[in-house]
């Protein structure tokens, strides 16, 4: 069904029973011109209400090379709005296995084990989905993303222990996409089957979804939507490492699983109608569902909250969001990865799901598309133009980046012989990396992340500045070397390249010792 449908005829509906839907006509027109402003190639559109199919359909292009067209059946990759699935998996295992959720991490999974020994004994499954942890958000992305990842989910969880809190446990929302992976490995414990398989027979198939957590089938592959990026010098490009090609990826549990519009308004259609499928069986409880659309974390309103939805409060619930905007409470999450951005949604009591995927770097075409539908019916007297509101967001926030914002000045010369900073190195969580001599040039690759290659620049003193090759994959760092009284190297640490002191960041755990 086309976005141009329309709810109600003057003659059938009456303006008490129903507001307005003038504004979801022109979903395409506005679908469009998100994607033209934002750089986006294409997405996948779909709208559900009071369980029926309001708009379904693909905007733009899948592939651009190819020339290949979106529609309502393309592939996506789903990026963290995979995480209810994750969640809703572990809730269906906690009543399968009568479980709670406050059973011990270390009941199911005896290895796991954090840098702290009591919050070990005391992580609970609540706790790998609340986003809470103590640790910095995003710490130990670093093992996921670049994609492709050389690390194993065991190694990932074997890792935790090296990761330094920067708060105390349970204090502050920091968000964790490494929990995510842990609860997906708890889900294959109990059940005895792979994290994909769980998700499969539990989930895709009593909704009759034909997504993957695990490898596609050569029918999907033949509707995949390339991803894009986008920069002022190159225009849009294609990120062919972040592509769906097909298999299983590390991170499935936290942002790996594959889907398209038409599949994601079932899954839609089960959270509002109470768990239950399209044959009246309930695949989730009620007292699930109420306890993951719970709050459990507190996150901060910002200012565009407040300007654009009058939200008051917002918290994160288990693989949702929670929020209200104009006295209606809001289920949402995103999912951002380089090439792949995603936008689900749902307003129980006006019983309204949207899904938006598209293959384009920039939330811009996201945000405006939904904030443009999810205001024709929360507050349909409101004509905000969401892609010149987007646009001009960005652009202020780029101007106040920009302004505060100084590239580091270095002498352009370091102490030592380039050469003599050549060698084999190892980090005791995140593995090997190799610098090497290449025609009077310092190249770097990690053993662990094929796409981490790069050149190093000499900065000053004993510290080089690392070029990566794929800058898309990976923003330039500082790389500081450590040298003893006899002048040699002994280990180096990693920097964001950047003059501003920052207590966390994704080296923040690395130090690399040199091979003897």
């Amino acid at each position: 069904m086309l976005a141009g449908v329309v709810l109600c005829c003057a003659t059938a509906c009456s303006a008490s029973s129903a507001p307005s839907y003038q504004n979801t006509q022109n979903i395409t027109q506005v679908a469009k011109q998100a994607l033209a402003e934002f750089h986006t190639p294409g997405m996948g559109i779909g709208v559900i209400k009071d369980g029926k199919i309001v708009a379904l359909e693909g905007v733009g292009k899948r592939n651009l090379a190819l020339k290949q067209a979106v529609d309502e059946n393309t592939y996506f990759r789903l990026a963290s709005t995979s995480k209810a699935f994750t969640a809703s998996a572990l809730a269906i295992a906690i009543d399968e296995f009568d479980l709670s959720w406050q059973t011990k991490v270390t009941d199911i999974l005896p290895e796991f084990q954090m840098q702290d020994p009591w919050v070990t004994r005391e992580f609970t499954l609540l706790d790998l989905l609340a986003h809470r942890s103590g640790l910095s958000s995003g710490a130990g992305d670093s093992m996921l993303w670049p994609e492709p990842s050389g690390f194993s989910r065991q190694e990932i969880m074997h890792n935790l222990r090296y990761l330094t809190p920067v708060s105390s446990f349970r204090s502050e929302y920091a968000y964790s996409n490494l929990m995510f992976i842990t609860a997906g490995e708890v889900v294959a414990r109990l059940y005895n089957k792979p994290y994909a398989t769980v998700i499969e027979e539990k989930i895709f198939t009593p909704l009759g979804m034909e997504c993957f957590a695990g490898d596609l089938t050569d029918q999907a592959l033949q509707n995949v939507a390339m991803s894009y990026g986008h920069n002022d010098s190159r225009g849009i490009y294609a990120i062919p490492r972040n592509a769906i090609t097909g298999s299983e990826l590390v991170s499935a549990a936290a942002g790996g699983i594959v889907c398209n519009a038409s599949n994601m308004l079932k899954w839609l259609k089960m959270w509002l109608n109470d768990g239950k499928t399209e044959q009246g069986e309930s695949l989730l409880s009620a007292e699930q569902i109420a306890f993951m659309q719970r709050a459990h974390t507190v996150l901060p309103v910002s200012q565009s909250d407040q300007d654009w939805d009058n939200t008051v409060l917002k918290s994160y619930g288990l693989g949702w969001r929670l929020s209200d905007v104009y006295g209606h409470k809001v289920i949402s999450h995103t999912g951002t990865l380089s090439g792949y951005q995603a936008y689900v949604a749902m307003v129980p009591d006006l019983d309204l799901g949207v899904v938006l995927l598209n293959n384009g770097s920039n939330y811009g075409a996201r945000s405006a598309v939904m904030q443009h539908i999810l205001k024709a019916y929360i507050a349909p007297q409101e004509n905000t133009d969401w892609v010149q509101t987007l646009k001009t967001y960005q652009a202020e926030r780029e101007q106040r980046y920009l302004a505060s914002s100084q590239a580091p000045q270095g002498t352009g010369e370091v102490i030592l012989d380039p050469i003599a900073y050549a060698g084999d190195f190892a980090d005791q969580w995140f593995g090997a990396m190799y610098i090497v001599s290449e025609e009077d040039t310092l190249r770097i690759r990690s053993a662990k992340m094929p796409t981490l290659t790069g050149t190093l620049e000499p900065f000053a003193d004993h510290s080089f500045v690392i070029r990566w090759d794929n800058q898309n994959a990976a923003s330039d760092a500082f790389i500081h070397f450590d040298v003893n009284t006899q002048r040699l190297v002994t280990g180096f640490s990693l920097y964001p390249f950047t003059d501003k002191e920052k207590g966390s960041h994704e080296y923040s755990d690395m130090y690399f010792n040199k091979a003897d």
